[in-house]
C-alpha cells in the first residue's frame, strides 16, 4: 500500500477541486496501518461537492477510500478534525519531497 503522503499527492494532483475545500486524512492510514483509507471533506455542497466527489472517485478507484463530507458548521460543531488526529493532506504532501 502507498504511504499516506503518497496517497496525498496523488489526491491532490488528480482532483483539482479540492482547492475549494479543507482536505484531511484520519484514522489508522496516517499511521501507515490499516487497509482503508479514511479521507474527511470540508467545504460547501452543492455543484462543487459533486464535482470533487467524482474526482475523488476516479483517483481512488485503485484505493481502499472511504470518505466523510462535511460542512464547515459541522466540522467546527463536532470538532472533527482535532477529535479524529485528521493531518492535512496538503501537510502530508510537503512530507513527501
Amino acid at each position: 500500500m502507498k504511504s499516506a503522503s503518497e496517497i496525498a499527492v496523488h489526491l491532490l494532483a488528480s482532483c483539482p477541486s479540492l482547492e475549494h475545500f479543507e482536505a484531511y486524512m484520519f484514522g489508522s492510514a496516517v499511521a501507515g496501518v490499516g487497509a482503508d483509507i479514511d479521507i474527511l471533506i470540508v467545504g460547501p455542497g452543492g455543484s462543487l461537492l459533486s464535482q470533487v466527489k467524482g474526482e475523488l472517485r476516479s483517483a481512488g478507484e485503485s484505493l481502499p477510500l472511504h470518505v466523510l463530507c462535511m460542512l464547515p458548521s459541522e466540522a467546527l460543531r463536532t470538532q472533527f478534525v482535532a477529535r479524529e488526529n485528521c493531518v492535512s493532506l496538503s501537510q502530508l504532501a510537503l512530507a513527501d519531497r
